[in-house]
């Protein structure tokens, strides 16, 4: 009969890899630490714009008071040659807010405006139109200078904005009323027919398809934008309206054998002349008793020509003869 001898297990081996494991892991998560805190310190790139107001003494006062965090992200320092007017915010090298002081007012800001009054100041939001970015302005729009601060959605929660926690260094600007510019499409020249626009203008749908989610105003609105009878507008927040206007004379780039575009009963003459610097094109539906202009930017989608359309060829009759 035999009797089995255990080996006795040595476990200090077993001990020293645990801990080099440890160890390891734990001066990983001090070098990602040093390396991500490295990036968020790191200098801030900021371009040259057209800030006209920059190196004014008010700007100089007001970056003087902006506060030290906003929405989380601590002050950045900001790489040389550092614009005038400009300060910025970040937590790591994706998550920034950036600011601008002196500014020019920005094209989008219209009679049609949609305005957010935070603490006094007015504020209107200025999305960037290119397909897949997330990127928004706020102007403050009734301070001079005027302030610009943008942001995305890496770096603002939800639908939160830092605006309100800027309130304290704006109250160290001046309050001032801008002159919005004109609404899209009032200064057009009416045209000699407005056959069909009673019916029309009832008959346009209350919001139109597409991501931007824009909901028609009420006529009162319409004619505090200043514009006159025979007009409709769809808003949406940070995106340009979209207008209508019925009655109105000839595009004056239009002639024959221009490129036009079909779009089911209507053809549209896109005139590109008209662009004021914004996103925005004029469109012209042609061949009806009345002429139809619209006013539509990027933002609003196919979805929107193609409803219009629709309403168009439903209750402006078609000229004779025309395709």
């Amino acid at each position: 009969m035999t009797t089995e001898q255990s080996t006795p297990f040595n476990r200090v081996p077993l001990y020293i890899a645990l801990g080099l494991s440890v160890t390891l892991v734990i001066g990983t998560l001090i070098g990602a630490k040093i390396v991500y805190r490295k990036a968020a310190l790191q200098p801030v790139s900021m371009a040259t714009i057209d800030s006209p107001d920059a190196g004014s003494p008010e700007c100089g006062r007001f970056l003087g008071a902006l506060p030290g965090e906003l929405l989380g992200h601590p002050r950045a320092e900001l790489a040389d040659p550092a614009p005038e007017g400009a300060a910025a915010w970040r937590s790591d090298s994706l998550s920034r807010i950036t600011l601008r002081c002196g500014v020019s007012l920005p094209l989008q800001y219209t009679t049609l405006s949609g305005v957010t009054e935070v603490d006094g100041t007015s504020w209107i939001r200025v999305d960037d139109a290119t397909t897949g970015s997330s990127l928004r302005t706020w102007f403050a729009v009734n301070r001079f200078p005027v302030v610009a601060v943008t942001a995305d959605d890496r770096s603002v929660d939800g639908d939160d904005s830092p605006v309100g926690e800027l309130s304290g260094a704006l109250g160290s600007l001046d309050r001032t009323e801008n002159t919005p510019a004109p609404a899209p499409l009032a200064d057009l020249v009416p045209g000699d027919s407005d056959e069909g626009c009673d019916r029309l203008l009832p008959a346009l749908p209350e919001t139109l398809g597409g991501t931007a989610g824009y909901t028609r105003v009420s006529a009162e609105r319409i004619g505090a934008a200043g514009l006159p009878a025979g007009s409709a507008a769809w808003t949406a927040e940070g995106a340009e309206p979209v207008v209508l206007r019925c009655g109105v004379a000839d595009a004056p780039s239009y002639e024959p054998g221009v490129q036009v575009q079909q779009v089911n009963d209507v053809a549209w003459f896109n005139d590109t002349a008209l662009a004021n610097g914004t996103t925005s094109g004029t469109w012209y539906a042609l061949g009806r008793t009345s002429t139809v202009a619209v006013s539509m930017p990027q933002a609003a989608g196919n979805t929107a020509i193609v409803t219009l359309g629709d309403a168009i060829a439903r209750n402006i009759p078609g000229k004779p003869g025309a395709r």
